[in-house]
């Protein structure tokens, strides 16, 4: 009786409910319209959705709100702006021609 070599890969000898693993793999891979995730992965993952799209709302409204886009500036708050402008920084009226 002759000694059997060792094999690194344990692929082969792994046995699994359809046959061996390597022809399961390649099954799964021709014929992905017949392999769906379990009704129970699928609940699983969308709960985790929900509550990472929840931690984010949360985070968002706990964050400090910056104003990257401030509101214009209401009409008494420009005149009182241009009373304290420095004189002579006056800044020309863009429809006229003067250069």
């Amino acid at each position: 009786m002759t000694r059997r070599k060792k094999t690194r890969s344990l692929a082969d000898k792994v046995q699994i409910r359809t046959g061996r693993r390597k022809d399961f793999k390649k099954w799964r891979h021709e014929n992905p319209d017949q392999v769906t995730s379990s009704t129970r992965y699928t609940q699983k993952k969308r709960q985790q959705r929900k509550l990472q799209a929840a931690r984010k709302i949360a985070r968002h409204e706990a964050g400090q709100d910056i104003a990257i886009h401030p509101e214009p500036a209401t009409e008494s708050t420009a005149t009182e702006n241009a009373a304290t402008e420095r004189p002579g920084t006056e800044r020309p009226d863009p429809g006229s021609t003067e250069s």
